[in-house]
């Protein structure tokens, strides 16, 4: 029979065993511990399933429990819960979305009334929208306060309140502002318009003042609601107020941002008496609350009337519920009286950290303060495990204890997040209680895991390398490239930030290796912003090993980061020169092939396309020599496009067909990785389609543009999307196909927010002259 019904489980016996030993009784246990008796009785009799972390850890605290009888204690906990065995995390929440709201919010009706006056106020405008009353942009609100005042708790209460009349979402996106380097407007654009669709593809042919617009014409059709969390200034959120529309945007930081014009300003402060008591009320239940009010008011006033030291003070009473509020209120004039201020805090805040802190299991504790050596903003369950030294299963158990007590908080998915205070005071602890030596090592373990996986999880896109070795111990799934990819920019911050200490420490050798590893990888998240750090940092390593050779090749990569990640023209061309005068000097023929390829790149703008053809011609020749089938390939499908533009189309189309022949020549079948095969084809046909159409083989460039229908669009290539729909059009056009052409002009003009207006100049002709009845409407082809 399952312990429901009222058999002992193995917890419950080891726990009446474990008081036996110690000649406690129920009561005695029951005062010693927190917990009630009648709770302590039911466990004991199998009466309660799934005992919390924190409920086990205070009764190991009330047995007097060494490490071993505690752990073993868990394991029986853990055995207890049905399904508890965590996996691999495998689901992915959409990015930057709202985190679940605090379940028991109380007060805050004044601030609340205003906030949703300033909604109100949205939603008026977006009615009144084309008259001459409306406003000329939506009005925005900064909620400011001390640390710890529930500013975020209230944004993301308003945004769930006003959820369901805001159809197109709702957002968070922390601004890092107490980091060293909080984030930057700009990458805070591409995050943002990353997770309201817009594809990297497209992000990647654009300037930061392009993103910045794109960014203003998106919002502006958005009905959302999108919280700036923890400003550094005003200079970092000024560019995102929105100019139009109806994003309702609010900004929470601990200044007033005074330099912010046209904003409606909400002061946070403590709690009032009445909500400080009902927020007790609410963790803890009224009855208790109000028979000791006395004590209550007492706990609210060491607490500062904050939200969050009451909150983390009610947590740690609440999994105590046969103590009294007058010995939580003890215990935090005990705490207030022992601990000094933390540097950027509140003394009150302080004493309830320190409180629940204190009664932690001694692994939880470590955790707790080993937490704050992540460097990024939020982290999975993994890095915690990596820090703690512990399993996956033992890891999650420490997590949970920490939520319970309010010292943690989940962000988006399965990832968990410090507040600030919490992160300043875990660290404040740990070094006072770890030492140096732990912490480095703690540190370096982590460094060296997330660099490790970064490494394993780029080269899934890497020719030559794929899937990892199985590995029963690896901490995240990799499975699939996927599955790589996710990983990749979720700890984006943190496998980022021990790149970056490593090059700090001079490891150059693994620098390289990281870099090396993310090379093929980039091209799939080309708007991230690291790409021109990891390669100028890369090179540079390749320069003090004294390898030219790795020096020349990630000059190489930089050349490209460069141009396509920051619009950088001279730079790109003055690194792949450089790589390509490297390279000669070292005889190393295959990144004379790219540093030609990368330069013929960068002068096709120009237009001097025999020049252009003439570098490709030499790059196809080396990668041939080198008998380098992916980076020959590559070059050939950039030697269509230059020929056709240099006015060759005839002499493209065989490129092209020596392409083919490539693929499908068998002693390349296992050369060439899947995700480079499905990229070339995608190119050569692409170029080859615009090659076709100027022979006028209307037949021959409709059959390759449809097989090319979605799969751009699916990439965020929006552009290139809309040629394949406008060039089709036209070619089906020619064919006499007129209902299909018809369908593929309106296919332009639904993509009328990324397009040029050319292209939708074009689409619009070409229907015109289709209603005509024009059996050949004119064409101008897009190059």
């Amino acid at each position: 029979m399952s312990s429901e019904g009222g058999v002992a489980s193995p917890f419950g016996r080891m726990l009446r065993a474990l008081r036996q030993e110690r000649r406690l009784t129920i009561e005695e246990l029951a005062e010693a511990s927190g917990m009630s008796g009648r709770a302590i009785g039911d466990m004991e009799r199998g009466r309660s399933l799934r005992p919390h972390r924190g409920t086990v850890t205070a009764l190991a605290q009330g047995l007097r429990l060494d490490e071993a009888a505690r752990a073993e204690l868990l394991s029986a906990a853990r055995a207890t819960r049905p399904g508890a065995t965590p996996a691999h995390p495998v689901t992915a929440a959409a990015p930057y979305a709202l985190p679940r709201g605090v379940r028991d919010f109380v007060g805050r009706s004044k601030e609340l009334t205003a906030l949703r006056a300033l909604a109100q106020e949205v939603a008026e405008d977006e009615r009144a929208e084309g008259q001459e009353a409306r406003s000329p942009a939506p009005p925005v609100a900064v909620l400011f306060g001390p640390p710890g005042s529930g500013k975020t708790t209230l944004a993301v209460r308003l945004a769930e309140e006003l959820a369901p009349s805001r159809p197109d979402g709702t957002f968070l996106l922390d601004m890092r502002g107490l980091d060293a380097q909080p984030l930057s407007t700009e990458a805070a654009v591409l995050r943002l318009l990353s997770s309201w669709g817009v594809g990297d593809g497209e992000l990647a042919q654009h300037s930061a003042a392009e993103h910045l617009a794109r960014y203003h014409t998106v919002a502006a059709g958005l009905r959302a609601v999108l919280v700036l969390d923890n400003a550094a200034h005003e200079a970092q959120v000024r560019p995102l107020l929105p100019r139009e529309g109806g994003l309702l945007v609010v900004v929470t930081s601990r200044r007033t941002l005074a330099g912010l014009e046209g904003v409606q300003r909400v002061e946070l402060g403590a709690l009032t008496r009445q909500e400080s008591a009902s927020l007790l009320r609410a963790v803890l239940g009224a009855g208790r609350v109000d028979a000791e009010p006395a004590a209550a008011s007492a706990v609210t006033e060491l607490c500062g009337h904050l939200p969050l030291a009451l909150r983390v003070a009610a947590n740690w009473a609440a999994t105590r519920t046969n103590w009294s509020l007058q010995r939580l209120a003890d215990r935090l004039a005990d705490e207030e009286r022992r601990l000094d201020a933390l540097n950027a805090g509140d003394l009150r805040v302080s004493a309830a950290f320190a409180l629940s802190y204190s009664r932690l299991a001694p692994e939880a504790a470590r955790m707790f303060r080993l937490l704050s050596l992540v460097p990024g903003g939020d982290f999975g369950l993994a890095p915690a495990a990596v820090l703690a030294d512990a399993p996956l299963p033992d890891a999650e158990d420490l997590l949970e204890e920490l939520l319970e007590a309010g010292l943690l908080m989940t962000s988006r998915g399965d990832r968990y997040r410090f507040h600030d205070l919490l992160r300043l005071y875990a660290g404040s602890r740990h070094r006072a209680e770890d030492g140096a030596q732990a912490s480095s090592a703690a540190r370096s373990r982590l460094r060296c895991w997330l660099l490790d996986t970064a490494v394993l999880a780029g080269r899934w896109h890497e020719p030559g390398y794929g899937a990892p070795p199985p590995d029963p111990a690896r901490l995240v799934a990799l499975d699939d490239r996927e599955q790589a990819m996710r990983w990749i920019k979720a700890e984006s911050d943190n496998w980022l930030a021990a790149f970056r200490e490593a090059a700090e420490n001079g490891e150059h050798a693994r620098v390289i290796e990281v870099a090396e590893a993310m090379h093929w990888f980039s091209d799939h998240w080309m708007s991230s912003g690291h790409w021109v750090e990891v390669y100028e940092r890369a090179a540079a390593a390749g320069a003090a090993l004294g390898d030219a050779v790795l020096e020349a090749t990630h000059r190489n990569y930089l050349a490209w980061a460069y141009k396509t990640c920051e619009g950088r023209h001279d730079e790109a061309v003055e690194s792949a020169t450089c790589a390509l005068g490297l390279a000669e000097a070292a005889g190393d023929i295959v990144q004379q092939a790219w540093a030609h390829n990368y330069l013929s790149w960068l002068y096709e703008p120009n237009g001097d396309f025999a020049s252009v053809a003439d570098r490709n011609h030499r790059a196809m020749e080396l990668f041939a020599e080198a008998d380098d089938i992916n980076g020959y390939l590559q070059v050939a499908c950039g030697m269509i496009r230059v020929l056709r533009k240099a006015g060759h189309p005839q002499e493209a189309v065989e490129t092209y067909q020596e392409v083919r022949q490539a693929l499908a020549d068998p002693r390349n079948r296992d050369r060439i990785p899947p995700n480079v095969r499905e990229f070339t084809v995608l190119a050569a046909v692409y170029a080859v389609s615009f090659a076709r159409l100027d022979l006028g083989r209307w037949q021959d460039a409709a059959d390759g543009l449809l097989t090319l229908r979605g799969q751009f669009d699916v990439r965020g290539w929006h552009t290139q999307a809309g040629k394949v729909h406008l060039h089709l059009a036209h070619a089906l056009a020619r064919l006499g196909r007129h209902t299909e052409a018809a369908a593929e002009y309106r296919a332009v003009l639904a993509l009328e927010v990324h397009m040029p207006a050319d292209m939708l100049d074009d689409a619009r002709a070409g229907l015109h002259a289709l209603a005509a009845g024009l059996a050949a409407p004119p064409i101008r082809f897009v190059r």
